[in-house]
């Protein structure tokens, strides 16, 4: 693995989210032959999908929160032998603040600014980045580093506002002579409310559920509580 010096990292994530926001504005299509049958497809969409219906709820704190159900993505039609990095970001998924009243989620006013914006903690570059193409395509590419955090300068976290709808954004960037984005697609089945505690009881119980981790510490606790004799 390389070693950057500190403005080395720098100008190489700036040249990164600067061809992902130039591809963006002039939003073009992708012009390289042998990535025109590129395909993302999320992975555990089912699983997501039982998330969606009750709308989906992730924890930020301070020190940061990995996600459940974890983002997997699918991946083929890259060019093998070239590299390729993947950039993933939070974006609104509408302009409301919310709020769980009578065990439901409502629309409580207008989004707060989005303070923590592109290069301020608010984009996470997968650490296989940069890579073949054929290291994407060979397996899922996942996610499970992500730590979600509600604290400015979150030590390259991903800042979120509390009560506020997100919906990931997976960035796929060609780099090289000149960095290129390739790809740009988000699933409407990953949206998710940010919240310092989970508000529906029926989350909660999907997520210890389907999460082992949430699991093995419900079973701890347990343990801890329950009286010896």
């Amino acid at each position: 693995m390389s070693l950057f010096v500190p403005g080395a990292a720098e100008r190489c994530m700036s040249r990164l989210l600067s061809a992902v926001e130039s591809e963006l504005q002039a939003g073009r299509e992708k012009g390289d032959p042998t990535e025109r049958e590129l395909r993302v497809t999320l992975e555990d969409a089912e699983l997501w999908r039982k998330f969606q219906h009750i709308t989906n709820e992730m924890i930020v704190t301070k020190n940061g929160r990995r996600m459940f159900p974890v983002l997997k993505v699918s991946v083929s039609g890259l060019d093998p032998s070239s590299m390729y990095s993947f950039l993933l970001d939070f974006v609104p998924a509408d302009g409301c603040r919310w709020k769980f009243v009578n065990g439901e989620w409502v629309a409580a006013g207008r989004a707060e600014g989005r303070g923590e914006g592109r290069g301020h903690g608010g984009i996470y570059i997968h650490p296989d980045s940069p890579n073949f193409g054929a290291h994407w395509m060979k397996a899922a590419v996942t996610f499970n580093k992500v730590k979600l955090t509600n604290k400015v300068n979150g030590g390259g976290q991903i800042m979120l506002n509390s009560l506020h709808k997100y919906e990931p954004q997976l960035h796929i960037v060609c780099v090289g002579s000149r960095h290129r984005l390739v790809s740009n697609v988000s699933f409407r089945e990953t949206q998710f409310i940010a919240v310092t505690a989970y508000q529906n009881e029926e989350i909660t119980a999907l997520k210890i559920k389907y999460n082992p981790f949430a699991k093995a510490f419900l079973d701890a606790k347990e343990r801890y509580d329950t009286p010896t004799d």
